[in-house]
């Protein structure tokens, strides 16, 4: 009888495996940007946004370059571009904008790689002078970096769905060393916004999460809490959603050592206190940043890319605010090596999930930018 038993237990779980396997084979993979040479890479630095069907994401667009298995394979002697691409179908195809022409979103900081461009000058940085309406219907707002270790970071917005974008402005130290700054933000009102950082830490290099405030339209900053604690390695690039029960969830790239996972924070009270809210993702193999959202059905879904093998994109649903998690669910397992991921995602109004990231297909060639386009409502 136990082995008959044993028998139905394998049985369902392969079962239980195929059906995982069938979900992944229902997403579908474009490309967004792929050129012969070059390296796009980390939509999670530049963010994405979207207006019903027409989506837009920033990336990088350097130069390729391999250096080997353990490196990014960007060539740190050619200039690196910061693009946008749009969308006007839900995420099928693509086309490739440049803001350097306006002289906005124009790399900074030895980390970027931000040697000149020719042709290309950057505006001044300037203080901000408030007014910003968050939440004005065509409202895109992106957040740079200067270098992963810390320096002033600066941001842009654009009213006309990131055609023009106004800026750069420089975003404070808020008594910290340095801040690294990537696209992560909630709005709060016309003039209230929550935005979540990383500072250096206060023994120097990356990094602490932690999240500021305005409630001034960009005029002044105030620090509002930490996210987590000080780490030993490092804990950065949150992904940050307003859950149904209106508090704030953060999902936080993590390392320590030759060990990553994600782990997840909740704050009630407008991101001045967090507590820890587990640890949606173990292992992303050598580290890989979350790209949450907040579905219409109130699920929270977190995209994030694993750089084991299988290398590619995987995926979580929670039902009840980030308490707990889903089985994991594959999007896609067919690159070909770890120079993947830094997804950033939004949820169309069909409610299909369009998750973009960079991608190879061999560690050997171009690093490109993908998007996988898939229904969780056909996950349990």
């Amino acid at each position: 009888m136990a082995t008959y038993w044993r028998a139905c237990i394998v049985i369902i779980v392969t079962l239980l495996v195929v059906s995982s396997s069938a979900r992944a084979l229902d997403a579908e993979n474009v490309v967004v940007y792929r050129e012969d040479g070059r390296f796009g890479g980390w939509p999670a630095n530049h963010g994405m946004w979207n207006w019903g069907n027409e989506l837009l994401v920033g990336f990088s667009a350097g130069y390729f370059k391999d250096n080997g298995p353990a490196r990014h394979a960007i060539d740190h002697d050619k200039p690196e571009e910061h693009l946008l691409a749009r969308s006007l179908d839900g995420g099928k195809t693509w086309k490739i904008e440049n803001p350097a022409k306006q002289g906005v979103l124009i790399p900074r900081g030895k980390a970027l790689h931000g040697i000149e461009l020719p042709g290309v000058v950057d505006r001044p940085w300037i203080d901000c002078p408030g007014g910003i309406d968050f939440t004005h219907p065509d409202f895109a707002m992106t957040l740079r970096m200067s270098d992963n270790n810390g320096g002033q970071s600066r941001f842009y917005y654009s009213t006309d769905r990131g055609h023009h974008w106004q800026g750069p402005f420089k975003f404070p130290l808020l008594g910290q060393s340095g801040v690294s700054a990537r696209t992560d933000y909630v709005v709060n009102g016309p003039q209230d916004c929550l935005v979540f950082l990383t500072a250096s830490k206060s023994t120097g290099g990356e990094g602490r999460p932690f999240c500021a405030r305005t409630v001034d339209g960009g005029k002044t900053w105030k620090f509002a809490g930490w996210i987590a604690d000080e780490p030993p390695g490092y804990s950065i690039m949150p992904s940050t959603v307003r859950t149904a029960d209106q508090g704030l969830l953060s999902a936080v790239r993590v390392r320590h050592g030759d060990e990553s996972w994600i782990e997840g924070y909740y704050s009630a009270d407008e991101g001045v206190h967090w507590e820890p809210r587990g640890i949606p993702v173990t292992t992303t193999g050598e580290g890989n940043p979350a790209a949450m959202v907040r579905l219409a059905d109130g699920r929270i879904c977190l995209n994030y890319g694993v750089r084991a093998k299988p290398f590619g994109m995987r995926a979580k649903l929670s039902k009840d605010n980030g308490k707990t998690w889903g089985e994991e669910i594959t999007l896609r397992s067919d690159a070909g090596g770890r120079d993947i991921g830094y997804p950033r995602a939004v949820q169309r109004p069909d409610g299909k999930v369009v998750v973009v990231y960079y991608y190879n297909d061999d560690p050997k060639e171009t690093r490109y930018i993908a998007a996988t386009i898939w229904d969780p409502a056909q996950a349990p």
